[in-house]
């Protein structure tokens, strides 16, 4: 039952971007009807759920909800310049260089040689595997300006995907208690980050289906923790990644060449298998 709800989780985190582009909408619209969409799903958990909030659970929370509506605004911003089956591969990589670095760094997860040598050879295998899915054929190479803006842009996204995570496990802060200060966090940071860009239309009603099927899959992950463990339930939890890049190619019709859809797979397949590796390297 816990594989089960762990492999939702990774249906539902790795078809969020294929839906969102299929919704329509730009960066700006997108990013607010998902935080629109989690805020709902939030306030009907509350009210099911009813767990303990104090001051302290509330400021993280609405930070960590913050953060993670810069993740996504600049994830969503990054997919315009790079496109959905090499944006999302990209950030899945940077993601979890960024988190596990920082839980070695600050929360001593790594503390035998085995799990040092596991864990430094999932971080290469993640970058060779975030390396793959970006090969471009020479043929369809222009400026490289794009890639380059894109890239920029995906860091400020893993910075906030990785703050969103961090802070929330620094103050060891509850996944239900969480749920929703994240939620008004998210919305209220969703609402600084898009204004300019005049969200409020359509396509932001549209994509509060994208923030139901995020909060689902934050449900089943929180779930499945206490059945499977956190090793299992985060590894699995990063197998959607073949289903939005994979999505990006045959659903949206990115245009790629045989060759590079070779590398796309293949640095797919490297991507999740660094994954479950750094996920045995966590107590």
């Amino acid at each position: 039952m816990g594989i089960l709800l762990a492999v939702v989780t990774a249906v539902c985190w790795g078809s969020i971007v294929l839906v969102s582009q299929k919704l329509g909408g730009d960066s700006y619209s997108q990013t607010l009807g998902m935080t629109i969409g989690a805020l709902v799903f939030s306030i009907v958990t509350f009210f099911i759920v009813s767990p303990e909030i104090n001051t302290l659970v509330l400021t993280i929370g609405v930070i960590s909800g913050a953060l993670w509506v810069v993740g996504q605004r600049f994830q969503f911003a990054s997919v315009d310049h790079l496109g959905v089956s090499k944006a999302v591969p990209l950030s899945t990589g940077m993601q979890l260089f960024g988190t596990t670095l920082f839980g070695v760094l600050v929360f001593h997860e790594w503390k035998t040689k085995t799990e040092i040598i596991v864990g430094i050879i999932a971080i290469v295998v993640i970058i060779l595997g975030a390396v793959f899915t970006s090969i471009k054929d020479k043929s369809n190479e222009t400026g490289g300006g794009n890639t380059k803006k894109g890239l920029l842009i995906l860091l400020l996204s893993t910075a906030g995907y990785v703050g969103y995570v961090v802070i929330v496990n620094w103050f060891k802060i509850g996944g239900w208690e969480a749920i929703l200060p994240q939620a008004a966090g998210m919305f209220v940071g969703g609402l600084l980050l898009t204004f300019t860009g005049k969200p409020f239309n359509k396509f932001a009603i549209r994509n509060i289906i994208t923030g139901l099927i995020w909060s689902t899959g934050n449900i089943t992950l929180l779930l499945s923790l206490p059945k499977i463990g956190v090793a299992t339930s985060f590894s699995l939890s990063q197998t959607g990644i073949i289903i939005s890049t994979l999505g990006g190619i045959f659903i949206l019709k990115e245009k790629k060449s045989k060759r590079q859809v070779i590398f796309v797979i293949a640095g797919c397949l490297l991507i999740i298998a660094g994954g479950v590796m750094l996920g045995f390297t966590k107590s």
